[in-house]
């Protein structure tokens, strides 16, 4: 299992701590300008005018819409080339052609005996081939040498072929002699033989245009002589928490104070997607610095993820962000976690996300809207976790109309396939229960019940995946 997946009670209760008006939608902090009176108006100038009409609030966005106006809004960082070694993990960002011929000689596949085919064809046990030995060939650097007709020369892994030769007979179909040996089978012409070019030839592509480099990608670079390579970079991305009960985890908590650990989970859940991910901490309150410091963040990163508690316009956060650019807080089907936020702030347009302060709910928008964010900026084909169906443990219930995320342990079943245990009910949000978990069980918007041994949707959460 390696890459993407959907249950709780009835009675949905929000655990994000972005506690918005429910359903409230607002750009950029500036109020609508009023509506003109016109001159054939009556104004009673006595009379107490009632109180404005509320808005009506928009409805709850589907989690597609969110994650689709994020995923179109994310840049495509310009390739940049780096030494082989530092491009470990990457997407390769150029065709990579080899104008060497690899191998670049005729060589043994094995150890063994250079020989000719004919004089080695139908050798048994019983009836071996007896051929002179001329010598012996290392892999390394050697003059050419050559073999004739009932000749055979003793070569290494790797070494020269000598010339006259089109097949090596393994050193065990052999009684491995000095001066003479016997061969006791015959392979075919070109058996165990590996030719020049037969890997890469010249002129032909080593690497390809959007090939993940690994291990044996940075072999075959090495091989065809390619120290450094084109690549799709990591996306730099800036990690910040707001809320003014948040203490740095090096400052004992008071009374209603919390430590911030959304800084440092969604910092370590960015880089385990790929990102060159780096925290600034907790945001200051003086509105000033404030602004200040996301401004810097903008100036220096692709994508700046915020986590916090926004209570709504007044929020000193909420104020500098949609100061910046168009800034969009809303409802969105999905629980834990029911208010995001989403914008392009600052010069360059950066796609910023915020998502709850609760920490389960920031987990889980992290890998619902950030984590698919960041592996389409690496170029990555599967931007989302690979799912699987599993049988649920125990009945699980779910808020209808609201996709719900819950933290899970999955595994092997002995008849095959698998089976979930969910963590919790769903209206617990505890970190330790997140911890033990390997799985986000997910159960959609039209699915209030699962009963036990029903089929549910797992996303596996596997480091890397």
């Amino acid at each position: 299992m390696t890459d993407d997946g959907e249950t709780v009670t009835p009675v949905h209760r929000d655990t994000t701590a972005m506690d918005l008006a429910q359903g409230t939608t607002w750009r950029g902090g500036v109020p609508a300008p009023a509506a003109p009176v016109h001159e054939t108006t009556q104004i009673d100038r006595g009379a107490v005018p009632p109180p404005p009409a509320a808005p009506e609030p928009a409805p709850p966005r589907p989690v597609e819409q969110h994650l689709d106006e994020i995923l179109a809004a994310v840049p495509q960082p310009q390739p940049i080339e780096l030494a082989v070694l530092d491009a470990q993990g990457l997407l390769c960002a150029e065709e990579v052609v080899s104008e060497r011929a690899l191998p670049a000689f005729d060589q043994a596949a094995l150890d063994g005996y250079a020989a000719r085919a004919l004089d080695v064809e139908g050798a048994t046990p019983e009836e071996a081939a007896t051929l002179s030995v001329v010598g012996e060939t290392v892999a390394g650097p050697s003059g050419p040498s050559g073999i004739g007709p009932g000749m055979a020369q003793k070569v290494t892994a790797g070494a020269m072929l000598p010339a006259g030769a089109d097949v090596v007979v393994p050193a065990v179909w052999t009684d491995q002699g000095v001066v003479t040996v016997a061969v006791q089978a015959g392979p075919e012409a070109g058996s165990f033989v590996r030719r020049a070019g037969d890997d890469v030839a010249p002129g032909t592509t080593a690497v390809g245009l959007g090939t993940p480099i690994g291990p044996a990608q940075i072999s075959l670079l090495a091989a065809v002589g390619r120290d450094r390579v084109l690549v799709r970079p990591r996306p730099r991305v800036a990690v910040l928490s707001a809320g003014p009960e948040l203490v740095d985890i090096t400052t004992p908590p008071g009374p209603g104070q919390v430590v911030d650990v959304n800084s440092y989970a969604l910092a370590a859940a960015a880089r385990d997607a790929g990102a060159d991910a780096y925290r600034w901490g907790v945001l200051p309150a003086d509105r000033r610095r404030l602004g200040e410091v996301v401004e810097s963040q903008l100036l220096r990163s692709d994508l700046v993820v915020i986590a916090g508690t926004l209570a709504g316009r007044d929020d000193p956060v909420v104020e500098v962000l949609t100061g910046l650019g168009d800034m969009r807080f809303s409802q969105v089907t999905m629980h834990p976690g029911t208010v995001q936020g989403f914008g392009r702030l600052g010069h360059d347009a950066v796609p910023v996300i915020c998502v709850p302060g609760e920490p389960v709910a920031a987990l889980v928008a992290f890998e619902v809207f950030v984590r698919p964010a960041i592996r389409m900026m690496l170029g990555k084909r599967q931007l989302f976790r690979r799912t699987v169906q599993a049988i649920a443990a125990e009945r699980l219930l779910s808020p209808l109309g609201y996709r719900q995320y819950l933290h899970g342990q999955v595994m092997r079943h002995p008849d095959g396939g698998y089976v979930v245990e969910p963590l919790g009910d769903g209206e617990e949000a505890l970190l330790a229960r997140m911890a033990r978990a390997n799985c986000l069980v997910v159960v959609d918007e039209d699915v209030t019940e699962v009963a036990a041994g029903g089929l549910v949707t797992v996303m596996p959460l596997l480091l890397g995946g």
